[in-house]
């Protein structure tokens, strides 16, 4: 496969991809472009330094002149970079636009004067919105309902464009709800993990029962190299997990795993604009050979051990983005007068 560009490589879903790339033998390098905001640092690609296929290159997918520079040095693009918290998305809605939008089409418009062979495009299940019966495939209506999920569908058409317009080979992948390690802790699993192993209560939206399905990061890495390596440009494939969980139910196997109990959890006001399900039929990805390997209680047992491990990555944590260790301390924070993560 030559060489690869990955955007986003040094976040959390990103550098678990480039981990598996490095992995193998016909590629010949990869590449992260990275801007290391406070979601994506150095110390998530770890050993992966170690390899000689590996370059790094700080920079946003907004430079143009650094994306052109970059794009014609290779023959792949994999796009993950994105701003992804659906909260903060509420309170930075430009933000997320000029990543998600204007930074994606960026890359295309370097992808098509290269004449990349391969342009993936990364994205999420909350495109479709909510949907409280039946499963959206991958040619159902894009409903989103907050500037997060709206940010994301309007990459994927504007990638989609490409290969309508231009013939650049675009394929777009949609997966669930992802978790596994090193996975930020503004993100549900990864906090409640965090309150729980730091002996603080955890919060619960609601009743509890929004459902979502989870999706282990190595299965989706696994289809969305299925995809770069086997899709049809201008498809887009639905990558989902095996498992459908309320919020309540997924508060239950987290304190089981943590050796917690529900003493520990309150609950507290829905959140706005808290989309009531997300499902997806993912049949198409599964004629790519697509099967979700990962166990969910394995996998979550194998996520609470990691943060066990790393206290450092826990909530609240900030951190030196250029360092290839995690975070800061809090003191340390405190001395340089931030106060808000």
């Amino acid at each position: 496969m030559d060489n690869i560009l990955v955007t986003g490589g040094a976040g959390f879903i990103g550098s678990h991809f480039v981990k598996r790339l490095l992995e193998r033998d016909d590629v010949a390098t990869v590449t992260v472009l990275d801007t290391l905001t406070y979601a994506g640092h150095k110390a998530n690609l770890s050993d992966s330094f170690i390899s000689p296929k590996l370059n790094f290159e700080r920079g946003n997918i907004l430079d143009q002149q650094l994306v052109d520079e970059l794009v014609q040095r290779h023959d792949y693009v994999v796009n993950f970079a994105a701003e992804s918290h659906v909260d903060r998305s509420f309170f930075e809605a430009g933000t997320f636009l000029a990543t998600n939008v204007l930074g994606t089409h960026v890359l295309l418009d370097a992808a098509h004067r290269k004449g990349i062979e391969r342009f993936v495009h990364v994205s999420t299940d909350e495109v479709y919105g909510p949907l409280p019966k039946g499963h959206a495939s991958e040619a159902y209506p894009l409903r989103p309902t907050v500037p997060y999920a709206a940010s994301k569908a309007a990459s994927d058409l504007i990638a989609l464009s490409y290969h309508q317009t231009f013939g650049v080979p675009v394929c777009v992948t949609r997966s669930s709800n992802n978790y596994g390690p090193a996975q930020h802790p503004e993100k549900v699993i990864p906090r409640f993990i965090s309150h729980l192993l730091n002996g603080e209560p955890c919060t619960l939206h609601g009743s509890g029962q929004h459902i979502r399905n989870w999706l282990h990061v190595e299965d989706n890495c696994q289809g969305i190299e299925l995809v770069l390596r086997e899709g049809t440009p201008g498809e887009v494939y639905n990558i989902g997990g095996g498992t459908d969980l309320t919020n309540k139910d997924l508060t239950g196997l987290i304190l089981s795993a943590c050796g917690a109990d529900w003493s520990q959890v309150s609950y507290v006001e829905d959140r706005r604009s808290n989309d009531v399900r997300y499902a997806m039929d993912w049949s198409k990805v599964r004629e790519l050979g697509y099967r979700p390997r990962r166990d969910m209680e394995e996998g979550l047992a194998e996520t609470v051990q990691w943060y066990r491990d790393h206290p450092e990555r826990r909530a609240p944590a900030l951190r030196d983005p250029e360092s290839t260790l995690p975070e800061i301390s809090l003191a340390k924070a405190a001395e340089r007068g931030i106060t808000h993560v």
